[in-house]
């Protein structure tokens, strides 16, 4: 199995399952494509590789869901979670050494 190459639009996913599962929440494949700006052609097979890797796992919506598909639930598996934290705290080390703003660093105060 290839490594997984570290996109923007990976970061992004990762990013986005850690926030959801952090806060208690489900994310669906939509909602990820919403939150992270980026389309299902470019989420889903994000979401398989990390499937196929053993990152995250996923569940169907059991409840209600009149007039639209059920949703397909994502989670990080715990090696997922524990994965996916250490290659975007490692990114961000490798960024701060080269100088580069942290991603959690806002708009310097104008004031």
């Amino acid at each position: 199995m290839t490594p997984l190459r570290l996109t923007k639009p990976l970061i992004a996913v990762l990013n986005e399952l850690l926030d959801a599962q952090r806060n208690g929440n489900d994310i669906w494949g939509l909602e990820i494509c919403r939150k992270a700006d980026l389309g299902p052609g470019t989420v889903y097979p994000i979401l398989d590789r990390l499937t196929e890797r053993g990152w995250v796992t996923s569940r169907e919506e059991t409840g209600p869901h009149s007039g639209r598909p059920a949703r397909r639930f994502f989670e990080f598996t715990p090696m997922g979670h524990e994965q996916a934290a250490h290659v975007l705290q490692m990114r961000e080390l490798s960024r701060t050494r080269a100088g580069l703003k942290p991603k959690d660093s806002g708009p310097e105060d104008a004031s």
